[in-house]
């Protein structure tokens, strides 16, 4: 158990630096030896030092959300970049699209002709510098269209002298118990319709993109080409309890400080209060999470509640209630919001502060 820095003042986001590049690596190979390409979503840490490990260890390029997460991104250095979001493009998006496709390669979704066409209306003559993947729907019923609609929307991309180079389906069901073999399941046979339906209409395939972090392990080579987890590189509690991680894959977590505590009787829990509320662990709760977030060094309690600033947590029966001042490690339920709710970040390793690194691709939200 190592314990949080002298020079960390509570809340603050630490990363494990041994357990960060433990991470990286063990994703890349596992996905190399399926014949996949690893396409690690950046949303999910938002730092250039992190994506330059992934980059390092042999990823393809990465995925972003947002334009804004692209022009962080390129900024350091990547030079393969898809936008896994069916965008809609106005002018000032497009002259954005234009200036990072003269730095690197640029690939984005669409899920409708109707988006397909006023993209390439307003990138104009550069509409042939951006790649195109249609988004699937595999079953988790957010965007993406049903994989027999996917040659209507290639067919629309390329009239607007956009590049249509595949297809791509994010399995978002596979966060909940039980299901990341189904989604994969389903991901593969959504791929696998729509690049033969896009095959059929005259169009290669070459690309055929899926892959979360609680399904990207169960993705073979057969159908799919590359994956893009995200969650994996940091852990969370939510990815814990999925049963998709183990405690020790875990490198984020937050130093948090006990400022209140009670002994608890008469119908009034046992409990402790942090310093960390949901403005720095986020509020994300799934209905099947059994809290708002886990304790690395005591898996047994629980955070029952958060307000902004306060995190309570419901201590066991058996075990000796912490002090006031004493300093604990929270796992929050999703990784992902509490990187873009702060600033900066610790590295650590061995209980050592080694350095800071800025959460560079923060708040680029458009």
């Amino acid at each position: 158990m190592h314990s949080i820095p002298e020079g960390i003042d509570t809340p603050d986001v630490l990363i494990d630096r041994d357990v960060l590049e433990r991470n990286v690596e063990r994703m890349a190979a596992a996905v190399r030896a399926k014949g996949l390409a690893l396409r690690p979503h950046a949303k999910t840490h938002k730092i250039p030092e992190i994506a330059a490990l992934q980059l390092a260890a042999g990823a393809a390029g990465l995925t972003v959300a947002t334009i804004g997460e692209a022009e962080v991104f390129a900024a350091h250095g990547a030079d393969d970049l898809f936008l896994a979001y069916p965008l809609w493009v106005g002018p000032r998006q497009a002259e954005r699209l234009r200036r990072l496709s003269a730095t690197a390669r640029i690939t984005v979704g669409t899920d409708s002709a109707e988006a397909a066409t006023a993209m390439g209306g307003q990138l104009g003559d550069a509409a042939g510098d951006v790649a195109v993947l249609v988004e699937i729907d595999s079953g988790h019923h957010r965007s993406g269209v049903h994989p027999e609609a996917a040659a209507d929307v290639a067919r629309a991309a390329a009239r607007a002298g956009l590049r249509v180079e595949g297809v791509f389906t994010f399995p978002g069901h596979s966060y909940a118990p039980g299901m990341p073999a189904e989604a994969a399941a389903q991901e593969q046979l959504a791929l696998d319709r729509a690049a033969g339906r896009l095959e059929a209409a005259g169009f290669a395939a070459p690309r055929r993109s899926g892959g979360s972090t609680p399904s990207a392990l169960l993705t073979d080579g057969s159908v799919a080409t590359e994956v893009r987890p995200g969650v994996y590189v940091l852990g969370d509690a939510q990815q814990l309890e999925l049963g998709r991680c183990a405690l020790e894959d875990i490198a984020l977590t937050v130093a948090s400080t006990v400022v209140s505590r009670h002994e608890g009787g008469n119908g009034v829990p046992r409990r402790i209060v942090l310093d960390a509320g949901s403005k720095v662990l986020g509020s994300d709760r799934p209905a099947w999470a059994t809290g708002h977030g886990r304790l690395r060094d005591h898996p047994e309690a629980r955070v029952t509640a958060l307000s902004e600033h306060h995190a309570t947590v419901v201590w066991p029966e058996d075990q000796p209630l912490p002090a006031l001042g004493e300093r604990l490690r929270v796992l929050p339920n999703h990784v992902c919001i509490t990187m873009n709710l702060v600033d900066d970040v610790a590295v650590v390793r061995g209980g050592e502060l080694l350095e800071r690194w800025t959460v560079a691709a923060r708040g680029r939200n458009r």
